[in-house]
């Protein structure tokens, strides 16, 4: 399976955001938060990030994160793609008051994807 994170798997839609944070569920393992749907319309599991602007007031500070949990994401989103039918609606949040090592937020990232990939199966 490819590693790649195509414009086809990035949640854009506002519709489906705002439905997240109203009806979807949410696993926590610090610093990372995941709130999840079912989506049965889409073609592909499609995932958000969002790193608050009350805890990180400079844009690149947020952006640094944000890339962060991009690419955590992309190198271990294979499991729970590769043996799910099923297609989700994924926002991560991230919940920490100060920047982390990589490392860290690597470790959550492989937790939340194999806990979501148990829950659903």
């Amino acid at each position: 399976m490819s590693q790649r994170f195509p414009k086809a798997e990035k949640l854009k839609s506002r519709k489906t955001i705002k439905q997240l944070f109203e009806e979807g569920k949410s696993f926590t393992k610090f610093p990372i938060k995941v709130i999840y749907i079912h989506s049965e319309n889409k073609a592909a599991t499609q995932a958000a990030f969002a790193v608050p602007k009350r805890n990180f007031k400079l844009a690149v500070s947020r952006n640094r994160i944000k890339r962060q949990l991009r690419e955590a994401y992309r190198l271990n989103k294979q499991g729970l793609l590769n043996n799910n039918s099923t297609k989700f609606a994924l926002l991560f949040l991230y919940l920490g008051k100060d920047n982390v090592a990589y490392d860290k937020i690597d470790k959550a990232m492989i937790s939340l994807l194999k806990k979501l990939h148990d829950e659903t199966t």
